[in-house]
């Protein structure tokens, strides 16, 4: 079956970070691996893709804790520096989503802060959706089941009518299990060969 509905991971997949933060750690003298390891431990991760807490108050906590262990450190400046980017497009990913778009819906489904809606609307991403299913806003994250109910829901498809796109084979694993057809991204190419099979990745209308 042809899906209806495209829902895909952002980060990852739509969106690409850098794989490090060392040359800006570097210019503020903090240790390598510092901003990642306070930013993204698990416990804070958890508050703000959750929305208990905003994205600024995560950053703000970043500071506090990096200000903490390394007090002789440039710490404001440096969050300030890291928190400046939005990611920048996967293009080739993003030239699939359009051509896929005049055969089915696409919706987002992303493990996101507050901040989400202003990051694709600065990337230009916006426009290219038809909804937007954002863990912070949901309460709950993936790989959640409740996290894909209400994905489905905003989708208003059948699990047989989604196709799932995720970077994190643990998402994957859950969508699966829930019945929903889904795809471990690990490049444009592997995807564009997917969107061809299931006849969603053509020009033609």
């Amino acid at each position: 079956m042809r899906p209806t509905t495209i829902l895909t991971d952002l980060d990852g997949v739509l969106r690409l970070w850098p794989k490090d933060y060392c040359a800006l750690e570097n210019a503020h003298d903090l240790p390598a691996g510092s901003i990642g390891k306070t930013a993204f431990s698990p416990d804070l991760l958890e508050q703000v893709i959750t929305g208990r807490i905003t994205d600024s108050a995560w950053r703000n906590e970043v500071k506090n804790r990096l200000r903490a262990a390394h007090p002789s450190c440039r710490v404001e400046e440096a969050v300030l520096a890291w928190s400046e980017p939005v990611g920048e497009v996967h293009q080739e990913v993003l030239d699939l989503i359009i051509r896929c778009r005049k055969h089915c819906r696409i919706g987002l489904a992303t493990n996101a802060t507050d901040r989400l809606s202003d990051d694709l609307q600065h990337m230009g991403l916006a426009q290219h959706l038809d909804f937007v299913v954002n863990s912070s806003e949901l309460g709950v994250a993936k790989p959640s089941p409740k996290f894909f109910a209400r994905a489905l829901a905003l989708a208003g498809a059948s699990t047989e009518e989604l196709l799932f796109i995720d970077d994190t084979l643990a998402n994957v694993r859950a969508a699966e299990q829930l019945g929903i057809r889904s795809h471990h991204f690990v490049g444009a190419a592997e995807l564009s060969e997917l969107m061809q099979s299931v006849g969603v990745g053509t020009n033609a209308a």
